[in-house]
């Protein structure tokens, strides 16, 4: 049968992976992964041992479609990424669109992904929002920000470590320094940390603390203005 699954792994601690990804790990004929090594941790911590392959944004293009013909001749394929759920702004997208261009059976299992415990942790509206995942580093950065000035959903993004201070100061620049917004990092790890404030408090905030690990910003939409 030609499937592929989609299988989230925990994005820190490893308790959250759940029974069902366990289960599918085990029957998959073959892994694709973003990173075998970080992968190959995770297997033998649930006592596992698959066939994997590498699967990451520098060789998806070239391996595409040997990949497809592959689960098309029958391979039970799984996909992971080394945190999260695939192709939420890391490699699967291509591999998803193809798969269902040719017909094949294509299975997201439900599971871990960060953007959701920060939008909910971040106290802002979580009836409508918009997820923007990483800005844009160079080209169409001004252009995306000032798209975003007057988005009136909470937005999300996903940021490094070492650009957070100039995504803090480019927004505060665009949507004023008093927008609220929320920063997430380590979630579901030992450290974990919520920090909520103005942009220019954040901004403050972490020029002044050690800033590590995976982190999620959670900005507010603009409020109407009163008359």
């Amino acid at each position: 049968m030609s499937k592929l699954y989609l299988i989230p792994t925990p994005i820190g601690n490893l308790d959250d992976i759940t029974l069902r990804a366990i289960k599918t790990l085990g029957q998959v004929d073959l892994l694709l992964a973003e990173d075998t090594r970080k992968t190959g941790l995770l297997l033998q911590h649930l006592e596992l041992k698959v066939k994997m392959m590498p699967h990451h944004q520098f060789n998806e293009h070239k391996t595409l479609e040997r990949v497809v013909d592959n689960i098309e001749s029958g391979t039970l394929t799984g996909l992971v990424t080394d945190a999260g759920t695939p192709g939420i702004s890391d490699p699967g997208f291509l591999l998803v669109r193809e798969c269902i261009k040719r017909g094949i059976e294509v299975e997201c299992l439900p599971g871990p992904v960060a953007f959701v415990p920060a939008l909910v942790n971040s106290g802002f509206p979580t009836d409508r929002f918009c997820f923007e995942g990483f800005l844009p580093v160079k080209k169409g950065r001004k252009t995306r920000l000032e798209s975003l000035q007057s988005e009136i959903r909470t937005m999300v993004f996903y940021e490094s470590p070492h650009k957070l201070l100039k995504t803090l100061k480019d927004l505060s620049e665009v949507m004023g320094p008093e927008r609220p917004a929320s920063v997430s990092r380590e979630i579901s790890k030992m450290y974990e940390e919520n920090k909520r404030g103005s942009l220019q408090e954040l901004l403050h905030y972490y020029e002044n603390n050690v800033l590590k690990g995976e982190i999620t910003l959670v900005v507010g939409g603009q409020q109407p203005t009163k008359k």
